[in-house]
């Protein structure tokens, strides 16, 4: 006869033992999805904000790093979008990670500060020029008339740049383009941090990290991380 731990085996229970540190999981998980080839984009993440008022918003973003040692992750918009401007007002934040095809799912909450400028300036000389360009034209969540006026406020900021559009499809991402004052990453420094396995019968797998922040001006102090296994 099977046994009640068989009859509701997950895929990939989590640990009886949780780890003190929750991010070498979560860093596993992502690491996994990448190397299934299945989801085009498994560092996407749904980022929620809200205005000091309590008006919430959210939207897709990527993770661009992860810091698993002081529990912290990385993404990168324009400072003056509604999410930035929401994030220097009201700097908490939550995210959602959840890959599908596997059925796992990792949601974060913590605290929001900007990125170092040498930081952003490294990443923004990785992307494409066309995305580099992009980032100076685009004046992001404002109003514009068409799509027709957006691809001419692109061709006139290549001028503004001293550049020319033949000139960068010659020469590519070789292009040096500077990235603008108002645009770099946001560093999410977590104060908890949640995973979650699916689990036959709908008895899944959840646990809960939470931990302290001590504000150090540029960065933040972390406390230890208390691990709390929970129900689905």
């Amino acid at each position: 006869m099977r046994s009640i731990a068989d009859v509701f085996e997950g895929k990939s229970p989590l640990p009886d033992a949780l780890p003190a540190n929750p991010f070498p999981i979560f860093k596993t998980w992502l690491d996994e999805a990448w190397a299934r080839k299945q989801q085009p984009n498994p560092h996407s993440m749904a980022l929620a904000t809200c205005t000091p008022d309590g008006i919430p918003s959210v939207r897709m973003v990527l993770c661009k790093e992860i810091d698993t040692e002081s529990g912290y992750i990385v993404f990168y918009t324009n400072y003056r979008s509604r999410k930035g401007v929401e994030l220097d007002a009201n700097p908490r934040a939550s995210v959602c990670f959840y890959w599908d095809h596997v059925e796992r799912q990792v949601r974060m909450e913590g605290v929001v500060v900007r990125s170092p400028a040498a930081e952003s300036d490294a990443y923004f000389a990785t992307r494409p020029w066309e995305s580099r360009v992009g980032a100076w034209a685009s004046e992001q969540s404002r109003p514009i008339a068409s799509r027709a006026a957006l691809l001419e406020k692109v061709m006139t900021k290549i001028g503004d740049l001293g550049l020319s559009l033949p000139a960068l499809m010659l020469a590519g991402d070789r292009v040096e383009v500077p990235r603008p004052p108002y645009w770099g990453g946001f560093r999410l420094w977590t104060t908890a941090v949640e995973c979650w396995v699916s689990g036959a019968g709908r008895v899944h797998d959840r646990a809960r990290w939470e931990r302290t922040l001590e504000s150090t001006g540029p960065g933040m102090r972390p406390g230890a991380w208390k691990a709390t296994r929970l129900q689905p």
